[in-house]
């Protein structure tokens, strides 16, 4: 089984930017996803557990980790999209600057890519050597931590579903998706659910 998670929500000043490759920290609330995962997945033996060399998906695993025997390994193939020259520009300038770019970036999603940047069809190949690598690797339980576009790229290949339909698969922050590895076929058992965080549990110093 692996359990495919989102890292948790980012910390970022002002209008919201377009995060790629970016190494932005987890936000108090990203820690606090982070630690409700790592209660409620406190039952399951993971054998292995991946994720990105950001600050953020490697926060987000070691938080999960906690006193785990399992060894975090990290993978730079997991990484974000490389947004190129609009990575941490906020996304309200760069519509307005590049109205034409915005248009064929929503027009096809798959295929385009920012200035300096890669498409997600050019992400996907690392990617899914990547995953390929690890399910080979793989005999029980394992843990990714990764990103939203990784982890839509991820789907996206095991459903069969074409990349351009990529944003329509919610990928929330700290969101967790399952996929049973069986008989040499891969099946999605769950998609993006999220930690059951309440106001309670925020402002909680025990979580």
């Amino acid at each position: 089984m692996i359990y495919l998670l989102r890292h948790g929500e980012i910390e970022f000043q002002g209008e919201k930017p377009f995060v790629g490759q970016i190494n932005l920290s987890l936000s108090e609330q990203g820690i606090l996803q982070a630690q409700w995962w790592q209660k409620a997945l406190a039952q399951i033996v993971f054998d292995q557990i991946y994720c990105s060399d950001l600050v953020r998906s490697k926060k987000t695993a070691k938080i999960i980790a906690g006193a785990r025997q399992a060894q975090i390994q990290v993978m730079t193939e997991l990484r974000e999209i490389h947004l190129g020259e609009w990575d941490g520009v906020p996304m309200a300038k760069v519509r307005a600057q590049f109205p034409e770019k915005w248009l064929e970036r929503g027009d096809n999603p798959a295929l385009f890519r920012p200035p300096g940047g890669e498409s997600f069809d050019d992400m996907h190949n690392r990617v899914i050597s990547a995953f390929e690598q690890i399910v080979r690797q793989s005999n029980g339980q394992v843990l990714i931590v990764a990103h939203a576009g990784v982890n839509r790229v991820i789907l996206c290949h095991i459903l069969g579903m074409p990349l351009a339909n990529l944003f329509r698969l919610g990928q929330d922050y700290g969101g967790l998706n399952i996929i049973d590895c069986k008989n040499n076929s891969m099946y999605v058992k769950a998609m993006n659910v999220r930690p059951a965080l309440t106001r309670e549990d925020y402002f909680s110093k025990d979580l």
